[in-house]
């Protein structure tokens, strides 16, 4: 299998909801929010194709945000692209020292206004069908006190324009609450059904991205491809589990780890799988992983046949960000006293700050295909004859959802134990 050059969707947000899931929902959602997009109308614009410089600092950035989320006991998965569009989106409404980290974070030495034009490219070009959809939504809800905050025009513009946001000015009480969380089950087909636990009374905005993610496999699994097996999780202890087995033809071998790849029907994404090495720990193997390291193991893919066994599994995962992204290299969009998010806004309460990056997955893999979802939230607050190689996931490993024209991930995680 050939991987052309990365691509990735990014977008941004001041509270932003990323998830990605199964099917993109249809049904109108009923909203008592004031709709506001009649005085925004999105401008036709057409982006830019990016270079090699936005794809490999894209890949630097989903594994290094992976190694610093990652539970060393603990199944975890991120989506990168999720936690990426929020910040985005974040960071249109940054200015001076708070918007020149923001820039480097996300796009390395590309300027804000060339890395939406990239972005946007990238995501509205990424493939969907029937059997193989990513559905992307995004949506701003701001706080209706005039008295108190004031939202820049060009602000809501720009997030228009490049993420296609629905704009809402609500009251943030119960209704807004529960008006949100309508939104992400929705737009996730159920499988998050809320982001929000309570609305604080120091929150002035929220800022919405979902993405869903449904696809079959290029050959599915058939009731022969099943039996139990053990799978050794992180602590040693064995667990009888179902596996499904199949025969690939791309191996993975990276020196440290080998694995496979297994396309999804339509061949857009593929599931990659790596397994460490008997004698490399699962996290040593997490903390040596580098983004143009990934790429290139996934470019080289030997074509050859392999004797795969795939657990299947489900689980989710929750991951508050806020010390990872500072880490980063994003500290003052955190912080109440040095955060400039002039370009967004003012409220007569304080400064606005970033109050919390909260991130929720969910993952299912079965005989039939992976449905898998993120929600992140980005709280603004006023203050011929081959020998088969044998891969068997049955230990602790490594996957990840790539988009195949990029290698980049859009999900990554690390399975140390089989949850029912």
């Amino acid at each position: 299998m050939k991987m052309a050059k990365m691509k990735l969707r990014l977008v941004s947000c001041l509270l932003v909801l990323s998830a990605l899931a199964t099917n993109l929902v249809s049904c109108a959602l009923k909203i008592s929010a004031q709709d506001l997009m009649e005085g925004i109308n999105p401008r036709g614009v057409e982006g830019r194709a990016p270079g090699e410089e936005f794809y490999l600092h894209s890949a630097e950035l989903a594994i290094n945000l992976f190694k610093k989320t990652t539970d060393e006991n603990k199944n975890s998965l991120i989506s990168p692209l999720s936690v990426v569009l929020a910040l985005a989106m974040t960071a249109n409404g940054a200015d001076t020292g708070t918007l020149e980290q923001m820039q480097a974070y996300l796009g390395g030495n590309i300027p804000l206004s060339e890395f939406n034009e990239y972005l946007y490219y990238y995501y509205t070009n990424l493939p969907s069908a029937e059997k193989s959809k990513l559905g992307i939504a995004n949506s701003i809800w701001f706080r209706d006190d005039e008295n108190r905050l004031t939202v820049n025009k060009e602000f809501l513009q720009t997030n228009a324009d490049y993420y296609k946001a629905s704009i809402y000015k609500s009251d943030f009480g119960e209704k807004t609450l529960e008006d949100i969380n309508k939104w992400v089950s929705d737009k996730t087909d159920g499988m998050i059904d809320k982001i929000l636990d309570e609305i604080d009374e120091d929150t002035v905005m929220y800022l919405i991205n979902a993405l869903v993610f449904d696809a079959r496999w290029q050959r599915v699994y058939n009731k022969n491809d099943i039996y139990d097996g053990r799978f050794t999780d992180i602590s040693g202890q064995e667990q009888t589990v179902d596996f499904m087995f199949s025969e690939e033809s791309l191996y993975l071998d990276d020196g440290r780890a080998t694995g496979f790849i297994k396309p999804y029907e339509g061949s857009s994404y593929s599931f990659v799988a790596l397994l460490p090495n008997e004698d490399v720990p699962i996290n040593e193997y997490i903390n040596s992983l580098t983004g143009e390291g990934f790429v290139n193991t996934v470019k080289s893919a030997e074509n050859t046949l392999v004797n795969a066994s795939l657990p299947k599994f489900s689980y989710d995962s929750t991951v508050k960000m806020n010390d990872a992204l500072k880490e980063l290299g994003i500290p003052k969009a955190f912080s109440a006293n040095q955060a400039d998010f002039s370009n967004l806004g003012k409220s007569s309460r304080g400064n606005i700050y970033i109050g919390e990056v909260l991130h929720k997955t969910f993952i299912s893999v079965d005989e039939l295909g992976t449905r898998a979802g993120a929600v992140t939230k980005v709280e603004m607050k006023d203050e011929a004859y081959f020998e088969a190689k044998i891969v068997k996931l049955d230990r602790p490993f490594v996957y990840a959802i790539i988009d195949n024209a990029s290698g980049l991930p859009v999900f990554i995680g690390a399975v140390m134990s089989i949850e029912g």
